[in-house]
C-alpha cells in the first residue's frame, strides 16, 4: 500500500529527546482535494511506552522487514490507523510511561472498528468526556 492510498499515514522524527512521530489521517480540504492532516503528535516518551503498538502498525501494512525510521511518511490502514491515532490522542499528555505502556497493549489487541468508532466519537464536541472514558477503559489512567 502507498502513502496515496492509505486512510492514515505515521511518519517518525528525529529530535535531540529521542524519535518522536507524528499521526495524520486522510481528510478533504475546503476545494475537495485529499490531504493527510495532523491527528496528534507522539512525543519521545510516548514514542517509546507505544513502540509495539507503533511496530506492529507498520509491519501490518509493510511486512516483517518494516521499520520505525525517521524519514519518509508509513502508511497505515484504517483499522490500524484508528488504534495509532486512538493511542496517540489518549497519550497526550500523560507522564506515567507504564500507564502508556498499558494503553498501546490495549489498542494492539482493540478490534480496529471499535477503535475507529471511539476515534470518531473524540472529534465530536463531546471530545473531553469521551477521551476521559477511553483513557479509563484502556488502563491509562487509575
Amino acid at each position: 500500500m502507498k502513502v496515496r492510498q492509505a486512510s492514515f499515514a505515521l511518519r517518525v522524527v528525529r529530535r535531540r529527546s529521542g524519535d518522536a512521530a507524528i499521526v495524520y489521517r486522510r481528510s478533504l480540504n475546503r476545494s475537495h482535494q485529499e490531504r493527510l492532516t495532523k491527528v496528534s503528535g507522539i512525543s519521545p516518551l510516548q514514542f517509546v511506552a507505544g513502540a509495539p503498538l507503533l511496530r506492529a502498525a507498520v509491519r501490518a501494512i509493510a511486512g516483517n522487514s518494516a521499520k520505525l525510521e525517521p524519514g519518509p511518511f508509513h502508511p497505515l490502514d484504517a483499522d490500524w490507523g484508528a488504534r495509532v491515532a486512538c493511542y496517540a490522542t489518549v497519550a497526550a499528555g500523560l507522564r506515567n510511561p507504564e500507564r502508556m505502556s498499558r494503553a498501546a497493549a490495549n489498542f494492539q489487541r482493540a478490534d480496529g472498528a471499535e477503535a475507529a468508532w471511539w476515534f470518531g466519537l473524540m472529534s465530536n464536541s463531546h471530545r473531553k468526556r469521551a477521551l476521559r472514558a477511553l483513557r479509563i477503559l484502556v488502563e491509562a489512567v487509575k
